[in-house]
């Protein structure tokens, strides 16, 4: 039987009691949906879409290194963003972090999240 457990680390932003950061499953590690939110603060960093979109990348990266893995890791996003226009400055961050062997992406458009959420990324990595 595969080996399933939740996790969370006290250096990334929760969002909620009600789930975890993320999953771990065999040799996956499955992010919840992670915002651009500040840890000290637990609000948004900013109203700029890049400031949060990257934040989001960061609070990944702690995650992920957390539970043992790193962003090279990651095989597949899904970001979610409230408007569809954004799609320069997701391309911008997303090089960023993945400057070679970049994982597969998409990106829907939602309905907006609430506390002035603009975006937010979910992955899968592998341990």
């Amino acid at each position: 039987m595969m080996e399933r457990k939740n996790f969370n680390t006290d250096k990334a932003p929760v969002m909620s009691s009600v789930f975890p950061q993320a999953v771990i499953a065999g040799d996956y590690i499955f992010l919840s949906g992670t915002p651009g939110l500040s840890l000290e603060s637990g609000k948004v960093v900013s109203d700029d879409f890049e400031a949060q979109t990257r934040q989001c990348f960061l609070n990944i990266k702690t995650i992920l290194e957390e539970a043992g893995s790193n962003m090279s890791n990651i095989v597949k996003t899904t970001v979610f963003m409230v408007t569809g226009n954004d799609f320069g400055v997701v391309n911008k961050v997303y090089a960023e972090f993945f400057p070679e062997n970049a994982p597969a992406r998409s990106t829907p458009q939602v309905m907006p999240f609430p506390a002035g959420i603009l975006i937010s990324v979910e992955c899968i990595a592998l341990r």
